[in-house]
C-alpha cells in the first residue's frame, strides 16, 4: 500500500481528492495498488455522509455567516466537524490480497493498522467487537445524530468512548474508507451548526461529549501528520511504501 502525507486542504478539496481516486480505481483507469492518504482540514469544516442532505442537517445560514465550509463525503456515516484531528482515507480494490475482502475483513485490517500506530505513539485503544447500540432516532434530536455519537463494529474506542470514527463505501471493484482520529474537543463544534433549536443543540452537545473522546493528552493537537506516518510505517511492518511531496500529485482531483 502507498502511504501519502497530503497535508491540509479545505473540506471540498479533501473530499474531491478522495472521490476522484476511488472513482478511478472503481473504473479500472488507475493502478491496482491500495493508497492511504493522510490529511488535515484547513480551514476547519464539516463533512456529511453521502446520503445526507445539507439543507436538512445543517444551519446553512449560520455556516455562511461564520465562514464554516462543508462538503459531502463519498462515504456514508453522519456529520463531523473536522478541527484538531488526523484524518485518513484508504482506497483499494475489493480483491486486494492485503487490504480487500469483505467489508468486515477490510474494516478489521484497517482498524488493526490504526490501533497499532496509535499504540506506538502511546495511545491504547479497544475494538468495538459487536454491533453498536442504535443511535438516538432522528425524532429525538430533529436531525441525524453526529458521527461520533456512537461507535460501530471494528471502530476504536478509548476508555469506552469513541476515538476513531470511520466509514466505508464499496463498489463492484473498489472501496474507499475514510476516518478521523480526534486530538482535541474541536469536533464538539458540530452541534453549533446542526439544524436544531437551541435546547436540542445543548442536548446534542452533551450526548456527543459523553460518547466521544480524544487523544490530545498524549498526542498534541498540532502534532504533524509525519509523526503518524512514521508510526503507521512501523505498525505496517513493511506492508506500506511511503511517498512524499510531488509524488502525491496524482491524487489531485
Amino acid at each position: 500500500m502507498i502511504l501519502i502525507d497530503d497535508g491540509a486542504h479545505d473540506p471540498r478539496a479533501n473530499m474531491e481528492r478522495d472521490r476522484a481516486r476511488w472513482t478511478r480505481l472503481e473504473s479500472g483507469a488507475d493502478g491496482a495498488e491500495a493508497v492511504m492518504r493522510l490529511f488535515r482540514f484547513r480551514p476547519f469544516g464539516i463533512t456529511l455522509g453521502h446520503a445526507q442532505s445539507p439543507e436538512q442537517e445543517l444551519d446553512l445560514a449560520r455556516c455562511r455567516g461564520d465562514g464554516v465550509a462543508w462538503a459531502v463525503r463519498p462515504t456514508g456515516g453522519r456529520a463531523i466537524f473536522h478541527a484538531e484531528e488526523w484524518t485518513y482515507s484508504i482506497t483499494a480494490r475489493v480483491d486486494d490480497p492485503e487490504w480487500g475482502g469483505s467489508a468486515a475483513e477490510s474494516y478489521r485490517w484497517i482498524s488493526g493498522l490504526l490501533a497499532g500506530s496509535l499504540r506506538i505513539l502511546g495511545v491504547e485503544t479497544d475494538f468495538v467487537r459487536g454491533r453498536s447500540a442504535l443511535p438516538p432516532p432522528r425524532s429525538a434530536l430533529g436531525t441525524a445524530p453526529p458521527c461520533f455519537a456512537s461507535p460501530a463494529r471494528f471502530e476504536l474506542t478509548r476508555g469506552g468512548r469513541k476515538l476513531v470514527g470511520s466509514a466505508q463505501r464499496r463498489g463492484a471493484r473498489a472501496f474507499i474508507q475514510q476516518g478521523s482520529v480526534l486530538l482535541s474537543e474541536g469536533h464538539l463544534r458540530l452541534t453549533d451548526y446542526l439544524r436544531l433549536p437551541a435546547a436540542a443543540r445543548t442536548r446534542a452537545r452533551a450526548a456527543l461529549e459523553a460518547a466521544a473522546t480524544h487523544a490530545g493528552d498524549v498526542i498534541p493537537a498540532a502534532a504533524p501528520l509525519g509523526l503518524w506516518a512514521d508510526a503507521l510505517e512501523r505498525a505496517a511492518r513493511g506492508a506500506v511504501r511511503r511517498m512524499r511531496g510531488a509524488e502525491s500529485a496524482p491524487l489531485t482531483a
